[in-house]
């Protein structure tokens, strides 16, 4: 059965995690399932939104436990590519030329959380609970860290990342780490709330916007005129950027928001 289910519904495509059974647990297989649906979804030309969820009353409780037991047997070498494999889920999520927007409810733990932390937009249940446990386990949430880190900031990452605990959807947005919190019955309509708003943007632009993230991320503004510079006159010298202004100008709404 698939770990992973991609529904495609005009311009949104949903990206789910379909383990409810092992409350959507990472294994190995499901780790390539997911990076391989997202890489998919975002280089789809009809597909202007990705929404990563899971299915059932979890979102993600990190990793599988039968998988836990299987890497236990690892050598370093195999743990080092199954690693490298998760990376690769979390680097794929970030450079999806699609904005990512989690749905979040239950839980988030350990590589789920990392999830969230990776998504452009995260929107939580007021009853979901969130945490980084791996030191529980006698590990390091090392893979996800550079996403959590720029997420939340230093001073929460050393708290909870050394504390393991739990914490609620109140605490996940007050640092960051999603960015709504709503009730649990009202977590589609804030979705699609989200998902309307995205799709006033224009495609290139939001496209251009998350690269033009990465580059200025950590960066003095000297660093990056050039890169700044030759963007904003590439866009507004482009079809859709030319399209924008008259739209604008001509007060009527571009094609893309049609």
């Amino acid at each position: 059965m698939p770990r992973v289910e991609t529904t495609v519904d005009g311009p949104v495509a949903r990206v789910f995690l379909a383990r409810p059974e092992v409350r959507n647990a990472f294994d190995g297989e499901t780790v390539r399932e997911l990076a391989a649906a997202v890489s998919a979804a975002g280089g789809r030309q009809d597909v202007r939104v990705v929404v990563l969820g899971g299915h059932g009353k979890v979102f993600s409780a990190g990793a599988d436990l039968e998988w836990m037991r299987t890497v236990a047997g690892f050598s370093r070498e195999q743990n080092l590519q199954d690693a490298r494999a998760l990376w690769a889920l979390f680097d794929a999520i970030d450079r999806c030329p699609r904005p990512v927007v989690a749905r979040v409810q239950g839980a988030a733990l350990g590589g789920g959380a990392g999830l969230v932390a990776v998504a452009d937009i995260a929107i939580a249940a007021e009853d979901a609970q969130f945490g980084f446990t791996e030191v529980r386990l006698g590990l390091a949430p090392a893979v996800i860290s550079p996403w959590v880190v720029r997420r939340i900031g230093l001073s929460a990452a050393r708290e909870l990342f050394l504390t393991g605990e739990r914490f609620p959807a109140q605490r996940a947005a007050a640092i960051g780490l999603v960015h709504h919190v709503v009730p649990a019955g009202e977590l589609d309509g804030a979705i699609a709330g989200r998902v309307g708003e995205l799709l006033q943007a224009a495609p290139g632009a939001v496209a251009a916007v998350k690269s033009l993230l990465h580059a200025v991320a950590g960066r003095s503004p000297e660093e990056v005129r050039e890169t700044t510079a030759e963007l904003i006159a590439e866009r507004r010298a482009c079809a859709e950027g030319q399209e924008g202004l008259r739209a604008f100008v001509e007060k009527r709404r571009p094609d893309w928001a049609r």
